[in-house]
């Protein structure tokens, strides 16, 4: 099994970013990495192995790169691994709607290894827009085999693999790195794409007419801001019933396992404990968050596999520009409505470390999916509107923090941009790429076990044990109280003067 697994040839995916990349990788191995419609989202190297035709492949996910000449962290990982010659082939993935720009990267690529096979990746994406590629001319201009492939409806894979094995029979050839830019490895490539892609016929562009409207200088933020809205309505709505109904199946479990534990003869303090202490907490923690996370982890995974997050980031880079920050912090604060941690970690986008760190300090104004269900409680207490249903102030208000929340994180990147963490914005490249219509059913399944058993997860594996505290805290007697009762006198006062009491506020604070 070992030797197997040795001589098991590495095939390496690489391309521009939104070319279908990690789809493909996914389509291959059956691994469910995950995937977005926007650039910047790899930024390691994925691994996996599959078995085709009774043969083992070791195969890499190469973060997207539009040059070797590497500008970003990304581009610099997926340079020195095809610069390190550690794979047997490159599979250079294109984007067949604009062969053009893909063009100029496997041209770089050719510079150093001839074991490349040029992958047509969205061909059927391209037929609907009425574009005609002659891969036999475009072999012979590149010298190099050219596979058609449709990695979201898993054709043309079985072809990919065969012209591996053929490059692979040839044998090695890597050369010396020795890479340079001049302007003919873009002439070059415009040149090859005209003489291979035709247009069949003229269509209008679904993508630009959509454009003109979400990206419109009118229409852009009140389109934005009407989303949100609308995302957090259906949430809000959705996990009403859910919330309850699972509220009242783990209770009612509580009180089985009760006259359970108290038949075999518990004793009351390890009931006391681990019954009203850890099991109810998370069952609070279960029934609270389970349901809205259940409904906003899946509508924001379908938005951001729309295409919708690149065009927040373009819509808002201008604010980021004036406050002397990256425009890629728009993508990471979205990602923090989810999680504040997965917002952090998205982080690694930007490539200036000090824009980076301005990212991460602010993204916690931003308030996760975590928070809704406070926010949503304390909104229906504060805020009432006669000629509204509840859920709709919720929703609201709900949407009127979060815009609140981004306008602090603003602020507070303005601020450390002009004292602690002053620079001039770096640039990036920012791709608007085609809104493709994702696969609802996998995206739901996908983003439920990857983001919201995830993080609820971890939610449970915090409040438990704070669960056992709080129930030891009541336990614990001193004089004619418990300690949990001293430490809720000792900040009644503060509490008094907030408006409180002391049992709130040291519920606040904990």
């Amino acid at each position: 099994m070992k030797k197997e697994q040795k001589d098991m040839p590495k095939i390496a995916f690489c391309g521009i970013p939104n070319a279908g990349k990690s789809t493909l990788f996914n389509a291959i191995t059956g691994l469910h990495h995950h995937t977005g419609n926007w650039s910047g989202k790899t930024v390691d190297c994925d691994g996996g192995v599959c078995r085709i035709g009774g043969k083992k492949y070791d195969l890499c996910d190469l973060p997207g790169m539009y040059s070797l000449a590497a500008r970003s962290r990304e581009e610099e990982l997926a340079r020195e691994y095809i610069q390190n010659g550690d794979a047997d082939v490159i599979v250079a993935v294109c984007d067949s709607t604009s062969l053009e720009r893909s063009l100029n990267l496997v041209l770089q690529i050719r510079d150093i290894t001839k074991n490349i096979i040029v992958c047509l990746n969205l061909i059927d994406e391209a037929e609907k827009e009425g574009l005609k590629i002659d891969t036999d001319r475009l072999s012979s201009l590149l010298a190099l085999p050219v596979v058609r492939v449709s990695a979201k409806r898993k054709k043309g894979i079985g072809e990919l693999f065969s012209k591996i094995d053929e490059v692979i029979e040839r044998g090695n050839s890597i050369g010396n790195f020795a890479f340079v830019t001049p302007q003919n490895h873009i002439d070059k490539a415009s040149e090859i794409a005209r003489q291979c892609v035709s247009a069949v016929q003229k269509k209008q562009s679904v993508t630009e007419s959509i454009d003109r409207i979400v990206c419109g200088k009118y229409t852009a933020f009140p389109i934005m801001f009407l989303l949100l809205a609308l995302i957090l309505y259906i949430t809000v709505i959705g996990a009403n019933y859910p919330s309850d109904a699972l509220f009242n199946l783990l209770f009612s479990i509580e009180d089985k396992l009760l006259v359970l534990l108290e038949r075999i003869g518990t004793p009351e303090i390890i009931i006391h404990l681990f019954l009203f202490g850890v099991y109810r907490t998370s069952a609070w923690v279960v029934s609270v968050m389970l349901p809205p996370m259940a409904i906003f982890f899946p509508l924001f995974t379908l938005l951001e596999n729309l295409g919708f997050l690149p065009r927040i980031a373009f819509n808002t880079d201008f604010i980021f520009e004036k406050c002397r920050a990256c425009g890629r912090q728009s993508l990471t604060m979205c990602m923090g409505l989810g999680c504040n941690a997965v917002g952090v970690t998205g982080c690694r986008i930007i490539d200036s470390p000090r824009e980076r760190l301005v990212a991460i300090l602010t993204n916690s104004f931003m308030p996760c999916n975590g928070r809704f269900p406070t926010i949503i409680a304390l909104s229906s207490v504060f805020f009432t509107l006669g000629i509204c249903s509840s859920s709709i102030v919720s929703a609201l208000s709900l949407t009127a923090i979060i815009i609140i929340g981004a306008l602090l994180s603003l602020l507070s990147s303005a601020l450390l941009c002009a004292t602690l963490l002053r620079g001039t914005p770096s640039e990036f490249t920012l791709e608007l790429p085609p809104y493709r219509l994702p696969k609802i059913g996998e995206t739901i399944v996908r983003s439920v076990f990857d983001r919201t058993l995830y993080v609820l997860g971890r939610a449970i594996a915090v409040a438990a044990p704070f669960g056992l505290i709080l129930s030891a805290l009541t336990a614990i007697r001193i004089g004619n109280g418990t300690l949990l009762s001293y430490i809720t006198d000792f900040f009644d006062p503060l509490g008094r003067l907030l408006g409180l009491d002391g049992v709130i506020l040291s519920a606040f604070i904990i």
